[in-house]
């Protein structure tokens, strides 16, 4: 049964759908007109390549900068490609400073200077600051429309100055205190401000200790504090604490997000940024060099087992049950390898906790090894009533599911150190070790005691 919200949700995919079958340009654009430039974005996302020119073409020009950030980078690409330049340069002049710095390396030569142009001394100097920082820093995240103070005016005159400005920048939550060269002295809270005497001094109510970050700080760091302290907005300082920007919580989400997209795509080889309507050639491109590693595993798993083929040969019930020891062998190291590649995206594991980790997941897959080891001996035992065969795939399954824990925290942390992102590497090299190991330990010791 559909919840009230499902039924109270308006289907625009299928409505746009429905009026691209028609050819309807007009329906287009009018299912386009009341949308969130996010909402719109999702639909471009949502339809094959060769519809989008059609709906790009009836989306409201003040919309297209907002859009174009919220698309993946492919399909953002793909659809720069549709623009003049001088559609390109005004959507981009719709856009605050530090979006700009987002959307400028999907742009030409031509169109970045044209949009350099366009822009106020102000303007110019802010986005230099901004791009002059690696896109997953505090810098490259951060706004530089922070509002400041000093800290020997009183209330009310931070109230007038607020009144004169006339507007504030969105999620402004706090305000910055800083001394006549900008060096960060605190934060003024909005709350603060509002229900405080307003004779009294911006030194007396200012918070010295408040979070705030270098530009340098990974953005993963950024968006774990944010997380933490449930913070709205946080200051960006140099090294000497002079105040550069600030980060606001919806930057914050993105990155968030963004680390969500990765999780799920990087084991598979994946970009978070895929097109999942790209065109055939482009998405067997994209897939080809995963599945080809893939292959290398696949292949030296194959040689370990034809290794024992006149084992095998002779005991015909080693075919059948020496997948079972590699499957659980793996399934036991995703779970470790699961956990290890989160807890060092978090932050929660770090090499002063790595050892006493991995001797707690030794002792899980040695309890879980004794445990399963006696149901498969158990259901070997009656299947072919060989004591040996079970008491085999017994030690077996125990030596794999051991191996597959200290592989599962081993190889994400080595990975890791020798720069290569753990969530994309680390699956393919367990699954490799666990069935190497698995097929190795049961086949060579039926190759000793069976044969």
């Amino acid at each position: 049964m559909a919840t009230v919200r499902e039924q109270k949700e308006p289907n625009h995919l299928k409505w746009l759908q429905a009026a691209l079958e028609e050819g309807a340009s007009d329906r287009v654009r009018d299912i386009l007109a009341d949308l969130h430039p996010a909402d719109i974005a999702s639909l471009l996302e949502s339809i094959p390549p060769e519809q989008r020119p059609l709906v790009w073409g009836q989306v409201d020009s003040r919309l297209i900068g907002e859009i174009l950030l919220e698309l993946p980078e492919t399909v953002r690409a793909d659809l720069v490609k549709l623009m003049d330049d001088k559609a390109l340069v005004a959507a981009a002049r719709t856009l605050d400073t530090d979006d700009i710095a987002d959307l400028i390396p999907e742009l030409p030569d031509e169109v970045i200077a044209e949009v350099l142009f366009a822009l106020d001394k102000q303007d110019r100097q802010r986005l230099d600051a901004v791009l002059s920082y690696p896109e997953d820093t505090a810098g490259g995240l951060m706004n530089v429309d922070a509002v400041t103070v000093r800290e020997n005016i009183t209330l009310e005159v931070v109230l007038r100055y607020l009144r004169r400005r006339g507007e504030l920048p969105e999620s402004t939550d706090k305000l910055f205190v800083v001394d006549r060269n900008d060096h960060l002295l605190g934060t003024l809270t909005i709350s603060k401000l509002l229900t405080s005497d307003t004779a009294m001094r911006v030194s007396q109510i200012v918070d010295h200790d408040g979070v705030k970050f270098t530009a340098l700080t990974p953005a993963k760091e950024v968006a774990a504090a944010f997380e933490r302290y449930n913070l709205i907005s946080a200051p960006v300082v140099d090294e000497a604490n002079r105040l550069l920007g600030r980060i606001t919580v919806d930057d914050v989400v993105d990155v968030i997000r963004e680390e969500a997209d990765h999780s799920v795509m990087a084991p598979a080889g994946l970009s978070e940024e895929v097109d999942i309507f790209a065109p055939v050639a482009r998405s067997s491109r994209d897939r080809a060099v995963w599945l080809g590693v893939n292959l290398v595993t696949a292949v030296i798993a194959s040689w370990v087992i034809g290794l024992f083929e006149q084992t095998i040969e002779k005991v015909v019930a080693l075919a059948v049950l020496m997948p079972i020891v590699a499957s659980m062998g793996g399934n036991a190291g995703i779970q470790t390898l699961t956990l290890v590649v989160r807890g060092l995206s978090l932050g929660t594991i770090t090499d002063s906790n790595a050892r006493r980790l991995l001797a707690k997941e030794l002792m899980v897959s040695g309890l879980n090894g004794l445990l399963w080891a006696l149901l498969v001996a158990l259901v070997a035992m009656l299947w072919y009533n060989n004591f040996m065969l079970a008491l085999l795939i017994a030690l077996a399954m125990v030596i794999n599911l051991a191996f597959a824990a200290l592989s599962g925290v081993t190889i994400p942390i080595l990975v890791r150190k020798l720069g290569i992102d753990p969530a994309l590497a680390s699956g393919v090299i367990l699954t490799t070790v666990t069935d190497v190991v698995g097929f190795f330990a049961f086949l060579g010791l039926a190759a000793l005691f069976l044969v």
